[in-house]
């Protein structure tokens, strides 16, 4: 479902990563390193965002190098900084999600929304909202349009306890068909949603307890 083939990395004279290979099939993998890894820099390739100087990613069976329309339409990423749209409304930015993936803001999405705590801020502009009130935004548009992977970066930042609680379940729901790879340094959050451990090394470990 997620194929990393060969993708290599550079920025000036850092190497973050060189020809790093993985395939994963539905389930959930978290990124655990420490800072600087390019953790965040490979979750931004798979999702289309920047390009890798070598390699390709391969979503769904669809090259993103070749086909890139084809293989970011089978993506949902959510970025560490959720503040692109300052003035856009919760709401505004679900609908938009909505159209472009031809789709429909129907009760399940919005039922994600409400467990996230997030139904008395979706008339709000993103320049209104907490860190943790536009990061659910993000993690809700996540839903829309049945992707086939689940990015995101650093999912749990600036969530209270329930929201935390209600996106492990989420995750768990969505890795019995889908793949969820995301960075974090949240523990807890791995445990909880029952994620497998991946590091840039090469090596993949099972968090469950």
């Amino acid at each position: 479902m997620l194929r990393i083939d060969k993708l290599s990395k550079r920025y000036r004279d850092y190497q973050l990563f060189q020809e790093l290979s993985y395939s994963f099939s539905p389930g959930c993998f978290a990124l655990c390193e420490e800072d600087s890894t390019g953790k965040s820099s490979l979750l931004r390739i798979i999702a289309g965002v920047i390009a890798p100087d070598g390699g390709d990613v391969w979503i769904d069976g669809h090259s993103l190098r070749r086909t890139p329309q084809l293989a970011k339409a089978r993506v949902a990423y959510v970025p560490d900084n959720c503040m692109e749209f300052p003035t856009q409304t919760g709401i505004g930015m679900l609908q938009q999600v909505a159209a472009e993936k031809n789709t429909v803001l129907d009760d399940s999405v919005l039922d994600l929304a409400y467990r996230l705590g997030l139904e008395p801020h979706l008339e709000k502009r993103f320049e209104q909202m907490s860190t943790g009130t536009r990061r659910k935004v993000y993690l809700t548009a996540a839903a829309l349009g049945d992707p086939a992977v689940i990015i995101a970066d650093g999912p749990s930042s600036g969530l209270d306890t329930p929201a935390r609680a209600a996106l492990a379940e989420q995750f768990k729901t969505w890795a019995k068909t889908r793949v969820v790879l995301f960075a974090s340094h949240d523990y807890e959050l791995v445990q909880a949603c029952e994620a497998q451990s991946v590091d840039l090394a090469g090596t993949i470990t099972s968090a469950r307890p």
